[in-house]
């Protein structure tokens, strides 16, 4: 079962290898900053997600105000999901080596909370055996793919735009080396 968490502010800016929202990546290899499909402009810097063995996903998306990308889409160009070290970056996606870019906002790290009382949790961090809780259905990148990590719009500390009450779906490839990222919502 998933352990659901919030997400507090950090008291200083994170400067470790760990889970946390916001802020600015703590690279792992050399910096890997996407870029817009569609304005060529750097993505937004949503947060960092431990993947064991000393990896991280850094994910990525075109900020809300920019309007028309299709950042729900898991391969549209308009999000990332950066795996370090080792990883590959899909062809569908465009990097600079950029150590700093963008951000969503402060740094904040996860806290776990009680369970809904319903049991429909919305945000928690994944791993083996953790299974999404999807809002419209099941939208898999693939078979073997790990969840990561499922964000509700709502729970996060600053604004992200998953649409009208979204919720986003990271996910870790089978073979560990590519991240995607979806979202859905209401």
């Amino acid at each position: 079962m998933p352990v659901p968490v919030e997400f507090v502010p950090a008291d200083t800016a994170v400067r470790r290898p760990v889970t946390k929202v916001g802020g600015q990546p703590v690279w792992l290899d050399e910096p890997q900053w996407p870029l817009s499909r569609e304005s060529g402009e750097p993505m937004e810097f949503l947060g960092q997600f431990e993947l064991g063995d000393g990896r991280l996903g850094y994910l990525f998306m075109t900020a809300s105000e920019a309007g028309g990308e299709a950042t729900w889409e898991p391969e549209g160009g308009e999000n990332a999901l950066v795996v370090q070290p080792a990883g590959r970056v899909p062809d569908f996606v465009t990097v600079e080596a950029a150590g700093s870019g963008p951000s969503a906002g402060e740094d904040f790290v996860p806290r776990a909370v009680e369970r809904a009382p319903d049991g429909e949790e919305w945000q928690f961090l994944g791993g083996p055996d953790v299974r999404p809780n999807w809002l419209q259905g099941g939208e898999h990148p693939g078979p073997g793919w790990q969840l990561i990590a499922q964000l509700d719009s709502a729970g996060l500390p600053f604004h992200v735009n998953f649409g009208d009450m979204g919720v986003g779906y990271a996910f870790l490839s089978p073979d560990g080396k590519e991240g995607r990222f979806l979202w859905q919502c209401g």
